[in-house]
């Protein structure tokens, strides 16, 4: 069954089925991704990347000396991926066949709002690792999600992102986004569903997969392994 993860999207070039923009994604920087994997991850191990987009991620980790191999399911994210290896598959479907020292599923795609896409999306890095390996997963912050306001939301590599609306319904986040750069202005839509500690920690347990600890502060980014 094609990938559930569908959202919409505006702005000039190609865009995803859930609406990211290819040349949005292909400015943006790492954040603190590399240094969350390179403490977990053993130097010179490999990683599954799922959901590499442009390779925002994959090509610091790939400087760093990973071997990595990017997923994702649209062929133009993937045409701007260098050093690693390329999957075109969606995420919960993928089955390669073999395992990896790690599994990084970024991009808070955990907070999709349907409870059988998020345990596809974990049983395929179940699928993927290695017994003792590493499954990192990012979410958004539960802390700050129900407060989560109109307004200014950070600036990095010349764009200035910008919540153009919210709006709540139960556990869930109907947002809008735009990013402007001084040539481009994109918009994107989608809905995120609250995943607290507790939900976490039981979809994970129904993965066969096992809630090791937070890897920072605001509890963004789990540490998980087979159960």
């Amino acid at each position: 069954m094609p990938s559930q993860i569908r959202f919409t999207g505006t702005g000039p070039g190609p865009r995803t089925q859930d609406g990211c923009a290819v040349e949005l994604y292909r400015r943006l920087l790492p954040d603190d991704e590399p240094e969350i994997v390179a403490a977990v991850v053993p130097a010179g191990g490999s990683i599954l990347e799922l959901g590499s987009g442009p390779g925002r991620v994959t090509h610091p980790l790939v400087a760093r000396g990973y071997a990595v191999t990017a997923v994702d399911n649209s062929a133009e994210m993937l045409t701007h991926i260098r050093g690693a290896e390329t999957v075109l598959a969606d995420i919960e479907e993928l089955d390669l066949g073999r395992t990896f020292d790690a599994v990084l599923l970024g991009s808070t795609l955990i907070n999709f709002p349907d409870p059988r896409t998020r345990a596809a999306l974990l049983a395929s890095c179940r699928r993927h690792v290695l017994p003792g390996g590493a499954v990192l997963i990012e979410r958004r912050n539960p802390d700050i999600f129900a407060t989560l306001q109109p307004g200014p939301a950070g600036e990095e590599a010349g764009i200035r992102h910008v919540i153009e609306s919210v709006r709540h319904d139960g556990r869930l986040a109907h947002i809008t986004l735009r990013s402007e750069a001084a040539d481009a202005v994109w918009m994107q839509s989608y809905t995120h569903e609250l995943i607290d500690d507790a939900q976490m920690a039981e979809e994970l347990g129904s993965a066969r997969l096992r809630l090791v600890r937070w890897l920072d502060l605001p509890r963004r980014w789990a540490l998980a392994e087979r159960a």
